[in-house]
């Protein structure tokens, strides 16, 4: 089973990049959950945090967005899931190479 990583709108998102650099270290694969739009801010730029943070061990991420319907106090609710992959590196060296000079 994958982790998954919760966010709010008040997560602080340096803290939430260094557990899901931390989780993508461990098994390459992590899961981000954010209901609302200050939550879904708050995991995009984590999301983008943790890939400044995973450079050193030469990773890079692809991020795949979609709606998951949860429930939450008795209440059904629709949340972002982001999995996080790490890109093969095939897709590195073109992003590299078909980057502007």
């Amino acid at each position: 089973m994958s982790e998954l990583v919760r966010v709010s709108a008040q997560s602080r998102t340096t803290a939430v990049a260094g557990a899901i650099a931390g989780i993508m270290r461990e098994r390459g694969y992590v899961e981000v959950q954010a209901i609302g739009a200050g939550a879904v801010n708050q995991a995009i730029k984590s999301i983008t945090i943790a890939r400044s943070y995973l450079v050193e061990d030469q990773m890079d991420l692809a991020v795949v967005p979609s709606f998951h319907t949860t429930e939450i106090e008795g209440a059904e609710r629709t949340a972002i899931h982001f999995a996080v992959f790490r890109r093969p590196e095939s897709m590195v060296a073109e992003a590299v190479a078909a980057a502007p000079a």
